[in-house]
This record gives C-alpha cells, sequence and structure tokens, in this order.
C-alpha cells in the first residue's frame, strides 16, 4: 500500500462516511468514497468559469470559458504558480451581457442566470496546417436575435434571445488572441425562456460536432414554447431537448463530402443521423433530453458520450448516449415516472412531481448509467443541478483512472445558492461516491463555493471550475485535481525506512 493510500485510509476512518444529512431522500444517499484529492487553485479571482479545455496536441494550455463573455487562457507551464494570462483570448462580453455593456440577454449581476459564454470546442485539425479545420474553433453563447435563429422557438413564441454556435479562427500573428474579423455564425435556436440552454460543444471521435439543447426552459416541459401533447423533448420537429450532431465547416471546404448541406448554408449534416423523417429535425441525434448542460466524450476505450441532465425537482442522472437513443424526458426523471400536467384524479396528480420507480419501462427509453451495484442518480437530498465531467483519463491520481468525475452545483438553494459538491462515478457498478477533500473542513469546499463546470487538458488531468459570485463577481477559481499530498511524518518514515533497506543491503 502506497503512503497516499495509507493517508487516504486514515482520513476515511476519520471522518464519517455519510453525506450530509438530508430529509426525504427518495433514493440512497450518497456516502464518501474512498478516493482523496487535492484540489490546487491554479487561477483565482476570476467571475464564473464553466468549461475548459486544451486545443488538440497542446499540453501547455488550458482555454477557460467565463460565463461573462470572456475566453482566457491558463499556462499550464508555469504550474503550481497561477499562469492565468492577462486580458482574454476573446472578449464577447458586449455580445452576451445585456446594456451598458452590451446587446446580450445575460444579466452578469444575477448568480442564477443560465445564459452567456456556455461552450467551446477545438476542431479536430486545429494544430493541422492541411486542415480546413486549422486554427478553427467554436463557441456556444446567448445572444441577442439579430438577423433571427436558424430554428425558431416552437409555437411562435416571443423570441428573448437565441442560443448560437460560431466559428471562429485564431490570429496567424498571435496564437493566444482569436481574430475578431473571423466571426461566422453557424446555427442558432430562438429562445422564450432564460433557463435550460444546455452548454456543452466537443468533438466526438467521428469528427462532427455535437451538441446538447435544454427543452425550451420553465419547468416540466410545459410553457408558451413547449409543444402539446407531449413538450418539446419529445417531439421530433423541434431540435430543443435534443442531442444534435453537424459537421461545422463551411461547406464550401468540404466539397467531396457525401453530408447534405443545411437549409442556411453554413454546415452540413451527417447522412447516418437517425430522423430524416416529414417535418423532423435532420440534426438530431438522439432525444429526451432536460437540460443537459455538460457532457464529455470518455478520450480512451469506445469514445462513450456521458451526458448529466439536469433534473426537475427530484432526480438528478447521468445517462450513456447513443445514436437515435431516447433518455425519456419528460415521461420519465430518471428511473422514476414523470407527472408532466395536473391532474384531477382521483387521485389527484400535481404538475412536476415523480410517480412510480420504473426502471426499464415504458419501453423503447433509455435510463440513466446502471451497474451491478445501483444506478447512476441522486435526489435534491445531495443536490440540486448536476454538473457534468469528464471521465478520468490521466496519470497523476492512478485509482481515478476510468472513473466519471462531476459534481452539483450546490446543496442548498436559498439564501443564495451555496455549497457545491464534487463527487465520482463507477460507469461498472453505477455507484456514485463524494470524494475526500482533506484539505477542507469537513471534506467540503470552502466559502460555500458552487460548481459550475469541469475542465480537461491535453494530458487527461481534470479542473474543477467553482465560484461564489455571479458572473459580475472575481469569487471565481479553477482548481487542479492532485493526489493527496503525503503528511510530513509519513514521508519521513518511508525516507527512513529507505535508507534502513540501502543501509541492509550494503552491509551484505
Amino acid at each position: 500500500m502506497t503512503c497516499r493510500r495509507v493517508y487516504a485510509a486514515a482520513v476515511l476512518i476519520a471522518l464519517a462516511t455519510c453525506s450530509r444529512a438530508a430529509a426525504d431522500h427518495i433514493l440512497p444517499a450518497i456516502t464518501k468514497g474512498t478516493i482523496a484529492v487535492n484540489l490546487l487553485p491554479i487561477a483565482t479571482g476570476m467571475a464564473a468559469p464553466d468549461y475548459a479545455i486544451s486545443p488538440p496536441d497542446d499540453t501547455n494550455r488550458l482555454f477557460v470559458v467565463e460565463q461573462n463573455g470572456l475566453l482566457r487562457i491558463i499556462d499550464l507551464t508555469k504550474y503550481p504558480m497561477d499562469g492565468l494570462l492577462p486580458g482574454s483570448a476573446l472578449n464577447i462580453q458586449n455580445l452576451v451581457q445585456v446594456a451598458p455593456v452590451g446587446t446580450g440577454p445575460l444579466s452578469p449581476g444575477n448568480a442564477n442566470d443560465e445564459r452567456g459564454f456556455l461552450g467551446l470546442a477545438f476542431h479536430p485539425g486545429f494544430s493541422d496546417a492541411n486542415s480546413p479545420g486549422f486554427r478553427t474553433l467554436y463557441t456556444y453563447t446567448s445572444e441577442n436575435l439579430g438577423a433571427g435563429p436558424t430554428y425558431v422557438a416552437p409555437n411562435n413564441a416571443v423570441q428573448n434571445y437565441k442560443n448560437l454556435i460560431t466559428e471562429w479562427k485564431m490570429s496567424a500573428a498571435d496564437p493566444n488572441v482569436v481574430d475578431l474579423a473571423s466571426r461566422r455564425e453557424i446555427i442558432s435556436f430562438g429562445k422564450n425562456a432564460g433557463n435550460h440552454n444546455g452548454g456543452t460543444i466537443a468533438f466526438g471521435p467521428d469528427n462532427y460536432l455535437y451538441l446538447a439543447t435544454g427543452d425550451g426552459g420553465n419547468a416540466n416541459d410545459v410553457g408558451a414554447s413547449h409543444i402539446e401533447p407531449g413538450g418539446n423533448s419529445q417531439n421530433l420537429t423541434t431540435p430543443l431537448g435534443k442531442m444534435l450532431r453537424i459537421d461545422p465547416l463551411n461547406p464550401s471546404l468540404t466539397g467531396g463530402s457525401p453530408d447534405v448541406a443545411s437549409s442556411n448554408g453554413q454546415y452540413r449534416i451527417p447522412q447516418s443521423n437517425p430522423f430524416d423523417g416529414a417535418g423532423e429535425v435532420p440534426e438530431i441525434y438522439a432525444l429526451g433530453l432536460r437540460n443537459p448542460y455538460r457532457f464529455a466524450f470518455d478520450r480512451a476505450g469506445n469514445h462513450d458520450l456521458i451526458l448529466a441532465d439536469v433534473g426537475q425537482n427530484n432526480i438528478e442522472e447521468i445517462n450513456r448516449i447513443t445514436l437515435g437513443g431516447n433518455y425519456g424526458w419528460a415521461i420519465k426523471e430518471g428511473t422514476f415516472l414523470f407527472n408532466r400536467l395536473a391532474s384531477p384524479g382521483p387521485p389527484p396528480v400535481t404538475a412536476g412531481t415523480i410517480g412510480a420507480n420504473s426502471p426499464g419501462l415504458p419501453a423503447g427509453l433509455i435510463d440513466p448509467i446502471s451497474g451491478t451495484l445501483g444506478t447512476l442518480q441522486y435526489d435534491h437530498g445531495d443536490g440540486i443541478s448536476i454538473t457534468g465531467g469528464f471521465v478520468y483519463r490521466g496519470t497523476a491520481i492512478p485509482e481515478l483512472v476510468g472513473k466519471y468525475v462531476f459534481g452539483d452545483l450546490a446543496l442548498r438553494v436559498l439564501p443564495p445558492r451555496v455549497d457545491g459538491r464534487l463527487f465520482y462515478a463507477d460507469l461498472t457498478s453505477g455507484e456514485i461516491k463524494e470524494f475526500l477533500l482533506p484539505q477542507f473542513a469537513n471534506d467540503q469546499l470552502p466559502n460555500g463555493l458552487t460548481v459550475h463546470g469541469f475542465g480537461e487538458d491535453g494530458n487527461g488531468e481534470l479542473y474543477a471550475l467553482v465560484t461564489n459570485s455571479p458572473a459580475n463577481g472575481t469569487g471565481g477559481i479553477v482548481y487542479k485535481f492532485a493526489p493527496v499530498p503525503e503528511p510530513a511524518g509519513i514521508a519521513l518514515a518511508a525516507m527512513g525506512l529507505a535508507a534502513l533497506v540501502i543501509f541492509a543491503r550494503r552491509r551484505r
């Protein structure tokens, strides 16, 4: 047993193994795991960082998305010192924030606003001078309507803003600066409600770009911009509540592709996408999602697409997304049947509540990932909004390899949202455990920090992006997951033991 494992075991014995008490659990409470990590603050004083990723073949830089409209760069070669570069690689605050800063929808003083700068992806050919995707990156943002969205809000509802994917090029003169003149809008979606915007864009192993959209907002997949009967997520005539897949390059650069160009001429639609019936949205890859704020491809093995879907009032869930899959919302929330609409009964039913636990039924719906010991879902006694992360494939923490690292925004809603949590999940056993954080009191993130996102660098090491301030604040921190330092006493004992072994060998 290594010194690190000895220490982790000692910490585990010293601490209570159950999670913070919560009343009325629907599912078993998440308990403390056996994996202890150290969180190294490599960037502080940020606002609300919500996603971070490195360009392909780049192990020196981590690009960090800030909800307020800034794209920042951390120089990882300065680790463990603060490598946050001054200024920004991209400043689109005028596009995502409300006046007086700009014309966008984000109210940066509102810590609960779900709009703004949400996603970032680098083209797989970003570092290849012979690729049409050379120096090309994509952002996902909430902005004003402009010339109008590619897909309007359902039911001709009032559109208050749009979510969109935009293409950019890095400056040929400065690899740390985005060329503002290169902006090209790819695809956009009109929105009525301010919530349920999704947030992640990422390239899959097939070199297509994936985007998970929310169901349109409000609650229960019901409201002005929600299709009846059944809501948006189960309706193939709207892109809302879906996983979408496109080739975002300008079709003029991919003339030999078998994929058809989009109706707006800005991207291509994979011919292998599963839905092409009359009136169906051809960009759809999978359906039945509520608010899939974060997802990621496993960089090893089968490159599984693991997605965390934010629940309504009761259940948070983790799904493995497959081509053509239906993930149940708003028929189900997790493995439970969901009451989308109120009913007078008998017995009377309240909208937004769950019914019977119904794993595997109705047929044709895919439940959260299940394993030999459980299902990857939890209730609101353990958090209020799941924040998806990444499958760990780094080398610094061997016991974490293959585990899905994620968190929850906060344990409590008011006053205000506080106490974010960090978890890991075993994708085989179906178990969720809470990390041991021995550097902090009670293994709890300090100062009421909430968990807004995660990052992955070029080496597969992971980062937690947290804040206790809104998007106009300075409470944001980027923590790097690292091994727990060996206590001085244990380290000295190990050194002494090694010295005795060497001495004994020399006397032979």
